[in-house]
């Protein structure tokens, strides 16, 4: 019994101190997983934590379509006068930049108290293209009335210009009643929809050219004889003056407030060879008192930068894989196959480009012989969840060897037929002697 007892004291001790080297040793790893996480919260490297002030963010590289960041992307929001975008696309779509609409006293009667407007008098007339520029630097309200009922012919019917538009383009969670963003519960947009919006925009020069100013001067009218109508750009990010937020690398596109839609905006930058989007809904206000629209949009633009590139990951003409041609000669059958030509991948600057090994695609039946240049197979590389392809094409003609078989078969032939005709003339010198 006694026996018994000591056994079952020294089997609790073991089990308390097996538990109490477990308890230290797994101490000092969480102690380190918990620094480790506090390391990378504090790097923007990750997309994860960065830290907007947003409802709703989305940054996209425009070139391929490559979505770097979003939050919020595809919720339904209020866009405000980011509407605006699509409202100039359908009228850049529809009628001429010379073409004089004349201003209705309905266009201006649907405008509320404090939206801005760029004073546009009842009965003036005023060029599509000078509406244009009052629509997307300020954002005026009644330029975009104006100019919806120039094209539509009333509110309504452009709006339904505008909705068809937008399926167009492949939007799929937009609907719009008015051509500016006014707010009414049954207009809104997505941020991932307004991408789509300001890429296709963006692709119009004129529209570019426009929304890339930060000033103009509307010319005297029939109803308005002073040029004193100074329009003044509404994107801080393109505007030099503002030491606050602007962001040289941007070159458009458009803002918009309304109390329920909040601060939003839609942007692009060019850098390093790179076009990136960015969407903002709801910004709201910073800490510190700042416009969340434009330092959040400077926080998307300078992650993308700092984190993406375009490399080459084959230049042309450089060899990707060597093939044995089976009947080549022995000098030329390893053919090398070289890029028909340089391929560039966007990708994360975490991607190493030399370990990402080409998916190889060659044509059937190769055989000798080939003539350099030739295409003979496919190479796809697979680069941070894109695709690049390029033709792979012979780098060296190749010569057929000569085939044994064919070659005996040739001396066979060869030697049939001169004892064939060894035997004919053997008969015929018999002949002759019988004679």
């Amino acid at each position: 019994m006694h026996f018994q007892k000591n056994n079952s004291l020294k089997f609790k001790r073991l089990i308390i101190l097996t538990f109490l080297i477990t308890l230290m040793l797994a101490w000092p790893l969480a102690f380190a997983e918990e620094n480790n996480l506090l390391t990378v919260g504090n790097n923007l490297s990750s997309a994860n934590e960065l830290d907007l002030n947003s409802e709703a963010a989305l940054l996209v590289e425009v070139n391929t379509g490559k979505v770097l960041f979003e939050k919020n992307a595809d919720k339904v929001m209020y866009p405000a006068s980011t509407t605006k975008i699509l409202t100039a696309i359908v009228v850049l779509e529809n009628c001429d930049l010379s073409e004089m609409a004349t201003v209705s006293e309905s266009a201006l009667s649907n405008i509320p108290s404090g939206y801005v407007t760029c004073n546009l008098q009842v009965g003036e007339e005023m060029s599509v293209n000078d509406l244009l520029h009052a629509l997307l630097i300020p954002s005026a309200n009644d330029a975009a009335f104006v100019l919806a009922e120039h094209v539509g012919g009333s509110v309504q019917g452009f709006s339904d210009m505008m909705n068809k538009k937008a399926k167009e383009i492949g939007c799929t969670n937009t609907h719009f009643v008015n051509p500016n963003g006014i707010h009414n519960d049954d207009h809104y947009s997505t941020a991932y929809d307004l991408y789509l919006m300001g890429k296709y925009a963006m692709r119009n020069e004129t529209f570019k050219s426009i929304v890339s100013k930060t000033e103009y001067t509307l010319p005297a009218t029939n109803k308005y004889p002073s040029e004193d109508r100074v329009l003044h750009t509404s994107n801080a990010l393109i505007d030099p003056k503002n030491k606050n937020y602007y962001y040289e690398p941007t070159i458009g596109i458009k803002t918009g407030y309304t109390s329920k839609a909040g601060n939003c905006l839609v942007a692009e930058s060019s850098k390093n060879n790179i076009e990136l989007i960015a969407v903002i809904l709801n910004g709201g206000t910073t800490s510190n008192g700042l416009n969340a629209r434009f330092v959040d949009t400077k926080t998307l633009f300078e992650y993308g930068y700092e984190n993406y590139s375009y490399d080459n990951i084959i230049e042309k003409n450089t060899p990707v894989t060597t093939i044995e041609i089976e009947n080549g000669t022995k000098e030329t059958r390893n053919l090398n196959l070289v890029a028909e030509e340089t391929q560039t991948a966007f990708h994360s600057k975490s991607i190493d480009l030399s370990t990402i090994s080409p998916e190889i695609t060659l044509e059937e039946n190769i055989f000798a012989p080939i003539t350099a240049g030739t295409v003979l197979g496919t190479a796809k590389y697979n680069v941070d969840g894109l695709e690049y392809e390029t033709k792979l094409l012979a780098e060296s003609d190749v010569e057929q060897k000569l085939d044994i078989s064919i070659i005996l078969l040739i001396v066979g032939f060869t030697l049939l037929m001169l004892s064939m005709i060894i035997s004919r003339k053997g008969r015929k010198k018999k002949r002759k002697t019988r004679r």
